[in-house]
């Protein structure tokens, strides 16, 4: 039996707790919670209480000696971060890239010269399972000293039924093993492999028919992604994935309008995306589109960053009523990195988000837009006891310091990980 943590003379504690139920936007993402000397009581993983220290001093009089007791003077603690959007398994690395790009080559340019999402799934088709674990331990080893607690994983970089089994099995093996929650989400449409250059639509029919099945029958996955962009898969195609997907009890996730205003986000739209990620080109009528149909949008700042491409329009999104979650969209070749924390720095800086609704986009938004909001997301009684206790004494020093790791202690279902 372990003992209770108590957390206690926080001087900011962001509960993230609210009467809005399900995604947030609009003035309800910059409410936070807040309890000024917060505390909170944890039994077995779970957080028992929450509230002011006194309060929780007088409930708990009797069994204050039981605790392992944690002075939060001087430092703010919120929920820990969730990162909805992440290509975290896969073999190999692209260092070369971040210089051709330098020397102005664009993605498009790397992907046609096989480079790109083709290098990668090259290297993760050769790699074995146990490199795979490998390297992605360590990945998500090193989201958890930058607080995030809870993480997406998309397969993806096989194209073939053989890799994309490799890479889901990797993140069921890794559920198991590593103290990280890894939701799976199934990405065979992230491009379409070399072998079926002009016949794209035989490799829909394969992925639909052939690769679908296994994976719902294998239960690898809980959602289904597709890269719909030009010169990859068109808004039919992704359609037709998708709702394959649907048929199949997997939950649809779209890339859309990274490269150029595709009809990516109406489709989200259209066909009840539980999210839409990138969105650095949507359309004015898809953003509306996604305000109507409760779509959150995933924005990927360090994404854009690291293209050097302007930033999705997310002051815009949050001001037209869509919810705004956001994520590093850890991977090799154009975000290769795992800190949450820079990334809610960027959505202030480059995305006019406010710091409250930073906060919001990367706890309780990133939690809806993978499903977990029951569980992870906020600090509230029955939930999981995810918690991160920073080196600043408010969430707007949390934005405001920016570039780096304020990370002080990290809690994942109430052991200490950081």
């Amino acid at each position: 039996m372990t003992k209770p943590i108590w957390i206690k003379h926080a001087a900011q504690l962001a509960t993230l707790a609210s009467d809005v139920k399900g995604p947030r936007s609009k003035e309800a993402m910059s409410e936070l919670g807040l309890i000024d000397d917060g505390s909170l009581w944890i039994e077995q993983g779970v957080i028992q209480a929450v509230g002011p220290t006194k309060e929780l001093e007088k409930r708990y009089e009797e069994r204050l000696h039981e605790a392992e007791v944690v002075d939060a003077t001087n430092h703010l603690v919120t929920p820990g971060l969730v990162d909805p959007h992440t290509h975290v398994v896969y073999g190999g690395s692209r260092e070369r890239e971040f210089e051709m790009r330098l020397e102005g080559a664009t993605y498009m340019d790397i992907m046609n010269a096989g480079g790109g999402i083709h290098a990668t799934a090259r290297m993760t088709r050769e790699a074995t399972e146990a490199e795979l674990m490998e390297q992605t331990v360590r990945r998500l080893d090193s989201f958890f000293t930058h607080g995030v607690t809870t993480v997406e994983g998309k397969s993806g970089y096989g194209m073939n039924l053989e890799t994309e089994l490799k890479q889901l099995r990797v993140m069921k093996k890794l559920q198991e093993q590593h103290m990280i929650d890894l939701v799976p989400t199934f990405m065979g449409a992230h491009a379409v492999p070399p072998e079926y250059k002009g016949r794209e639509d035989e490799f829909v029919d394969h992925l639909i028919n052939d690769m679908l099945p296994v994976i719902a029958e294998e239960k690898l996955a809980e959602f289904n992604d597709v890269f719909c962009e030009k010169g990859v898969f068109t808004p039919e195609q992704s359609e037709r994935i998708l709702e394959a997907g649907k048929r199949y009890g997997l939950i649809p996730k779209i890339h859309a309008d990274e490269i150029e205003s595709y009809g990516g986000a109406e489709l989200a739209a259209k066909i009840g995306s539980i999210s839409a990620e990138h969105l650095l080109k949507a359309s004015e009528a898809g953003i509306k589109e996604m305000a109507k149909s409760g779509t959150i949008a995933c924005l990927l700042p360090a994404t854009a960053l690291y293209l050097r491409e302007e930033a999705a329009a997310g002051r815009k999104m949050i001001d037209e009523g869509v919810a705004v979650a956001i994520s590093t969209d850890c991977n090799p070749g154009s975000s290769p990195t795992t800190s949450m924390p820079l990334v809610m720095n960027l959505a202030c800086i480059s995305m006019r988000l406010t710091p409250a609704e930073a906060l919001t986009a990367a706890t309780y938004n990133a939690a809806c837009a993978i499903n977990r909001q029951e569980k992870v997301g906020s600090l509230e009684v029955g939930k999981q006891a995810d918690v991160v206790l920073w080196n600043v004494k408010n969430y707007q020093e949390l934005q405001y310091l920016f570039g780096v790791n304020h990370v002080k202690s990290v809690w994942k279902k109430g052991v200490k990980v950081v």
